[in-house]
């Protein structure tokens, strides 16, 4: 089912989370493990990151310098399949700009398309760890906006190669990100919503919100999305703090506020047991707040963190 018949359909808050695909030569068990935690919950539907390889430039003995590739988070597609065969639930692969022409997206959409996958959030991605801004492939998309219209073309039977024969329509429903605090590289937030509606004009049929800590930015952003003529559903995404690290991190790596008040109580904290505690119940009180005033789903961002979310929705749905 699509992402989007689930939230029309619902009668209530619907739960999700977020998954990373395990780095290569791991195990798909992990990934297993981590989603039978929270299948009593009923998860709606299941998203999996897609990550760019991380490269480096490597000095060698004779002096000359390569680039490598030091990491990568290989087969969202086939994890993708294999979860949505073994639990019956939907999943949402992610589909990014970097490193992907459009050929590969083309293929990577036909594989999906094949598989019965019928779910895509589309995204531009982040810059690599040796580039100083987002360089597209040269032959790709450079804006999320330019991947969600190829995949809406894709809807409609346009491949690439109009002379491409035995075609058929895909069937994809697309997601989007928004940013209640605005993408760290738009001049500002009103700006960065017109981003989002370009991408939304462009089939986007729902809207992910990057992690928030304050729901008010959240109730504000989508306010300021419905004046701007959005008219999707925007689903918020939350992630509890689990180490007190993570007080320089996340705003760091995710560029996001922290409310003072969730600063202090973080602050007090001796260990990151104590950490953790702190960040359940802010995110309880986050989740019973968002699901009162209507929000069609609440989505997880697990990164790893299973157990402290686990308690969230437990205490919440």
């Amino acid at each position: 089912m699509k992402v989007i018949d689930h939230i029309k359909n619902a009668s209530k808050t619907l739960f999700t989370f977020e998954i990373l695909p395990p780095l290569k030569g791991k195990n798909i068990q992990q990934i297993y493990d981590t989603v039978e935690k929270y299948l009593e919950f009923n998860p709606a539907f299941i998203n999996i990151t897609y990550h760019r390889d991380d490269t480096e430039f490597i000095t060698q003995k004779d002096g000359s310098i390569v680039k490598k590739t030091v990491r990568k988070r290989p087969g969202t597609v086939a994890i993708a399949a294999a979860l949505q065969f073994k639990y019956k639930i939907d999943i949402v692969p992610h589909l990014i700009c970097g490193n992907f022409s459009k050929d590969q997206i083309e293929n990577f959409l036909v594989d999906l398309n094949y598989l019965g996958i019928e779910n895509i959030l589309a995204l531009r991605g982040d810059s690599g760890k040796t580039e100083k801004s987002f360089t597209p492939h040269a032959d790709g998309n450079a804006h999320a906006t330019e991947l969600i219209q190829q995949i809406s073309n894709m809807n409609k039977g346009k491949y690439i190669d109009s002379e491409l024969k035995n075609t058929s329509q895909s069937n994809f429903c697309i997601g989007c990100a928004g940013y209640p605090e605005k993408h760290f590289e738009s001049p500002n937030l009103d700006t960065d919503i017109r981003y989002v509606k370009d991408k939304v004009d462009a089939g986007a049929e729902y809207i992910v919100t990057q992690m928030f800590f304050d729901n008010a930015k959240y109730f504000s952003f989508v306010e300021k999305c419905r004046n701007a003529g959005i008219t999707v559903p925007i689903i918020p995404g939350l992630k509890p703090i689990h180490v007190k690290n993570q007080l320089t991190v996340l705003p760091q790596i995710f560029h996001i506020d922290l409310p003072q008040d969730l600063v202090t109580e973080v602050e007090k904290c001796t260990s990151d047991e104590q950490v953790a505690q702190v960040g359940v119940e802010w995110g309880i009180q986050q989740t019973k707040e968002l699901i009162a005033k209507g929000a069609p789903v609440v989505h997880f961002y697990t990164l790893g963190n299973a157990e402290n979310i686990k308690k969230v929705v437990k205490a919440s749905f």
